[in-house]
């Protein structure tokens, strides 16, 4: 087994099954935009201010020898970005929008299997946007199509989205590209799912979620993995009694509906307590002024780097996220890794996170009266949360990146698994 894997940008998870098959020797290549490593001129460049986000593109050095990078579509898009040429990242059409750029990355990666068969690969691991021409260009030369689907299938997500427009016209505005998505751009989802061998989801939403017609397709399911805890350098307000005087509630996430947060907002004003406070950490998806005229009692904190948002939540009680639609909302993890119990929709894909009343609650989708009780129930139990936010923390530490890239790894090496689709 050789393996080719592409990425446009290279998240958490993408990282992990990169460097997991690369610790294996399996890992023939990975391509992605952007790569930054210690001395290269990415990394050197992240190091002004203006430009530290190449730094979040950093990948372990076991990936260095084996990274091919197309980086100045990806450059395009960020500087456009920073000097607010709209027409330029409109979503599907601008050059250098997410999805001009998938598809012609996709393209620089299907011109590149000949020469990886000929040197020994058996698979190409693509991801929903990025795998239409690497797939096609896989099935003739008899490589195996490993799709990483990372939120639920675009039939399902469209429909419930579609619903909330409906339900909260006022938050239609909020609920992002997939619900404006062109039938061409669906269609090539649909295309890349019908060549696919192999299915990866990061949980049992996004793999209940495939059409009837690809049910039969061979499925790996393999949770994303949490941080681990970082000791606190805070002071959180107490009592006599060593209990917090008020409740932080705290959402992380974009701003928008299809992660509840309007349903959230009806939650906060049912509860309608003074001492309970909601702590919104997010990228905006409209004005400021939209979300405060829905509820003006939250306090929005901009996005900072990862190891801040950590501390945040360790200031925090309650992590809550709403969510109509996701694939495994990763920042679910990292609430319960600093001791935040959950509540949560199994829409987000963490239902196996709640161990319900222990760790947290599970609520069902477009309910912000549950939401509510919830909340409530905290706040009349502030006792009860450094158990369960000890609960939380040790049932995060069980989920680890170690081991989403073993599973996935464990079951393509499996040789019936894999031998049959080779046949």
């Amino acid at each position: 087994m050789k393996i080719l894997i592409s990425h446009p940008t290279g998240n958490a998870n993408v990282r992990a099954i990169a460097e997991g098959l690369a610790s294996k020797g399996v890992l023939y290549q990975f391509n992605t935009t952007i790569a930054a490593f210690p001395g290269n001129i990415w990394f050197t460049l992240g190091g002004f201010r203006p430009l530290a986000k190449f730094r979040r593109r950093n990948f372990d050095r076991i990936l260095q020898p084996l990274t091919k990078s197309y980086p100045w579509d990806e450059l395009g898009r960020i500087l456009a970005k920073k000097l607010k040429l709209k027409s330029l990242v409109q979503h599907e059409n601008g050059k250098f929008s997410v999805d001009q750029i998938y598809i012609r990355f996709d393209k620089h990666v299907a011109k590149k299997l000949l020469s990886a068969k000929k040197n020994g690969v058996t698979a190409v691991y693509a991801y929903e946007d990025g795998a239409l021409e690497t797939f096609k260009e896989a099935k003739k030369l008899g490589l195996i199509c490993i799709y990483d689907l990372p939120i639920a299938y675009w039939e399902i997500g469209r429909k419930l989205m579609l619903e909330e427009a409906i339900r909260l016209p006022n938050w239609a505005k909020t609920l992002g590209g997939g619900i404006k998505d062109s039938p061409k751009k669906l269609e090539r989802k649909r295309e890349e799912l019908e060549l696919a061998d192999i299915v990866v989801g990061p949980g049992s939403f996004v793999l209940s979620s495939l059409p009837e017609w690809a049910k039969n397709k061979k499925t790996i399911q393999s949770p994303f993995g949490s941080p681990v805890f970082i000791e606190p350098n805070y002071k959180k307000e107490t009592n006599l009694k060593g209990i917090s005087k008020s409740l932080r509630i705290l959402f992380v996430g974009s701003m928008g509906q299809r992660k509840g947060l309007g349903d959230l907002f009806e939650a906060m004003k049912l509860v309608n307590n003074p001492n309970i406070e909601l702590i919104v950490l997010g990228s905006l998806l409209a004005p400021l002024e939209f979300y405060k005229s829905e509820f003006a009692d939250f306090k929005f904190e901009v996005g900072r780097a990862h190891s801040e948002v950590l501390t945040l939540m360790q200031s925090c009680d309650v992590f809550c996220l709403p969510s109509i639609v996701e694939g495994r909302a990763l920042v679910m993890q990292e609430a319960m890794s600093q001791g935040l119990p959950i509540i949560i929709t199994a829409n987000t894909g963490g239902e196996d996170l709640v161990i319900e009343g222990k760790t947290g609650f599970l609520i069902p989708i477009r309910s912000p009266k549950a939401i509510a009780e919830k909340i409530n129930w905290f706040y009349e139990n502030k006792s009860y949360l450094p158990e369960m936010g000890e609960k939380a923390k040790i049932h995060a530490a069980k989920y680890t990146w170690e081991n989403y890239a073993e599973t996935i790894y464990d079951e393509l090496n499996n040789e019936n698994y894999y031998n049959t689709i080779t046949k």
